[in-house]
C-alpha cells in the first residue's frame, strides 16, 4: 500500500468496497485526501466500517462538495443505465474515475512507465508474458490491474519502474487520461454488450487505449478482425508508432506470426525473427498473437530479440490456460481447465495432434458439436461428469472413447493408452469444453485437481514452476 499523493487535500467518494475499493480508500487517506466510502451491500459496508475505513452514506452526501467519485469497475457506468452515484456525480459536475486512473496519475508523477493491455481475448496471457519477458531482461517490473493484484497493492511507483497492467473495458471507461507508453489491443469480438450497449460503444472504449498517445509512444494493435483494423488506422493520427499485428496473414510492416515464426518487419525488411513453434507454452495462433504483442512491447522498451526469445522459451504459461504441466517420457500433460465451452476448447484441439482428450462437466448449449472438424486431432477421449453420455453420443464411432466418471480415472487411463499407443507428440489434454460445477466449485479447482492427479503418476516430471506445483499438491 502506498499514498495517492496526487489527490492530497481533495475530497473523494469511493463506491465499491471490494478489494480494489478498500485499497483505494487507504491509498487516498495516506495521500492526504478526505474519503467517503460506500457500497450497496450492507455487509460490505459493515465490514469496511469494522476495519476502520471512513464510511459515509453517499445517498445523503452532497456531491457538489466533492472533487471526484471513484467507481468500482464492476458498477454500471453507462449501460444498462448509469448507477445512481454516477448520476449524482454528473449532476454535480465532478469527474468519475477508477482506481487505475488514480494509479496512472501517481505513475506519471513518479516517472514510472506503463504498458497497458486490453482486448476481448488473450489479454491475461499477454500481460503475464510481457511481465515474464521484462523480468527476464532485468527490468524493474510490476504486473497487475485486471490480473493478479489491484494496482494499489503493487509497489509504489518509482522512476523507471515498468507497470504491466491488464485493463478491462470497464477500467478503461474510468480512465479519462489513459496514456500508456506502450498500449496494446489484442482483438475484439462481441462481449459485455450489456454494459456497453452495442459493439460500436464497446469498440470505442477499447480504442481509447491509443487516443491520448503521442510521438514516442508505441501502439500495438491486432488487425485480424475488422474492428481492430479500423482502430489501428485511426491510431496513426496520434503520432505514436503504430505496430500492426497479424497471425492470419503476412504483412509488410508490422509484427506477424502467420506460420508460427514471429517476424518484425519495417517497410518489408525483416528486423528480427523468432520461431515460436517449439515453445511449449505458446502453442496455437492465439498464443502466437500473445507472443507478437509481448515482443512488440519488450522491443519498444529496448529489449533485444535474442533476450525476448530466450524469455519466451522459458515462459510457463498461465495456470489452467493451455499450460504444459508435466511429462512422462515423451508424453506431455496440458492443463486447459479454463476451456469451459466449445469455443475455448477449439483453441487447444487445433494446437495439438495425437491428443488424449479429457472432456466433460456441465455442457453449454451445443455441447461439443462445433468441435467435430477437429476430432481428427484426437486419438482417444476420456469423458467425465454430467456431459459424459451426451459427449459420447456426439463422438460416436469417430473417436475411441471411455466414460471415466472422474478426472483421476481419466488421467490414469489416458497415460496408459498413450504409453501403449506410442504415438509421437502425444498430449494428455484437459480441455473440458464444460463448466465444472457438477464436480468442482470452479475451473481453477478442477485444474488444480488435474495437476495433483498428474503429479502422482509414476515416472512423472513436473514442468510447471516448483512453487506452483507445491501449491497444488
Amino acid at each position: 500500500m502506498f499514498p495517492a499523493a496526487t489527490f492530497k487535500g481533495k475530497k473523494v467518494a469511493v463506491f465499491g468496497l471490494a478489494r480494489s475499493g478498500t485499497a483505494t480508500i487507504e491509498a487516498l487517506q495516506l495521500g492526504g485526501a478526505t474519503v467517503h466510502g460506500w457500497d450497496d451491500s450492507a455487509p460490505a459496508v459493515e465490514k469496511a466500517r469494522a476495519a476502520g475505513l471512513p464510511i459515509s452514506s453517499l445517498h445523503q452526501l452532497d456531491f457538489a462538495t466533492l472533487d471526484a467519485l471513484v467507481l468500482s469497475p464492476g458498477v454500471p457506468f453507462t449501460h444498462p443505465e448509469p448507477h445512481w452515484t454516477v448520476l449524482k456525480a454528473r449532476h454535480a459536475g465532478i469527474e468519475v474515475i477508477g482506481d487505475t486512473e488514480i494509479f496512472a496519475r501517481e505513475a506519471a508523477a513518479a516517472g514510472a512507465r506503463i504498458v497497458a493491455i486490453t482486448g476481448t481475448n488473450g489479454k491475461s496471457t499477454t500481460t503475464a508474458l510481457i511481465g515474464h519477458v521484462l523480468q527476464h531482461a532485468g527490468l524493474d517490473v510490476e504486473v497487475g490491474g485486471n490480473i493478479g493484484k489491484a494496482v494499489f497493492l503493487l509497489r509504489q511507483p518509482a522512476k523507471g519502474r515498468v507497470y504491466v497492467l491488464e485493463l478491462s473495458s470497464f477500467q478503461i471507461d474510468l480512465m479519462p487520461r489513459l496514456d500508456p507508453e506502450v498500449g496494446i489491443l489484442t482483438n475484439l469480438t462481441p462481449d459485455h454488450l450489456d454494459r456497453h450497449g452495442n459493439m460500436e460503444n464497446y469498440a470505442a472504449v477499447k480504442a481509447r487505449m491509443f487516443a491520448r498517445q503521442h510521438k514516442g509512444d508505441t501502439a500495438l494493435c491486432g488487425i485480424d478482425d475488422d474492428w481492430c483494423a479500423a482502430i489501428a488506422e485511426k491510431a496513426v493520427a496520434t503520432g505514436a508508432d503504430v505496430r500492426r499485428v497479424s497471425v492470419v496473414k503476412d504483412i509488410a510492416d508490422g509484427i506477424t506470426a502467420h506460420d508460427g515464426v514471429l517476424r518484425d518487419k519495417r517497410a518489408g525488411v525483416v528486423k528480427a525473427e523468432i520461431d515460436l513453434r517449439a515453445m511449449p507454452a505458446l502453442k496455437g495462433r492465439h498464443n502466437w498473437q500473445n507472443a507478437c504483442m509481448a515482443y512488440g512491447a519488450a522491443s519498444a522498451l529496448g529489449v533485444d530479440a535474442k533476450t525476448i526469445a530466450a524469455a519466451m522459451a522459458s515462459f510457463p504459461g498461465l495456470a489452467h490456460r493451455m499450460q504444459q504441466i508435466a511429462r512422462v517420457g515423451a508424453i506431455a500433460f496440458v492443463n486447459d481447465s479454463k476451456a469451459t465451452n466449445a469455443d475455448a476448447a477449439e483453441k487447444a484441439l487445433s494446437s495439438f495432434t495425437n491428443i488424449y482428450w479429457i472432456a466433460g462437466g456441465i455442457a453449454k448449449s451445443g455441447g461439443i458439436e462445433p468441435l467435430r472438424p477437429l476430432f481428427g486431432n484426437v486419438t482417444r477421449a476420456y469423458l467425465i461428469g454430467q456431459a459424459a453420455q451426451d459427449f459420447a453420443a456426439t463422438i460416436g464411432s469417430v473417436i475411441p472413447h471411455l466414460d471415466c466418471g472422474t478426472l483421476e480415472k481419466a488421467v490414469t487411463a489416458a497415460l496408459a493408452d498413450a504409453q501403449k499407443d506410442g504415438k509421437p507428440g502425444a498430449v494428455v489434454l484437459l480441455s473440458p469444453a464444460c463448466a465444472s460445477f457438477d464436480q468442482y466449485p470452479n475451473f481453477e479447482v478442477r485444474g488444480d485437481a488435474f495437476v495433483k492427479a498428474v503429479s502422482l503418476l509414476p515416472g512423472v516430471e513436473m514442468t510447471i514452476p516448483g512453487d506452483a506445483h507445491a501449491a497444488r499438491t
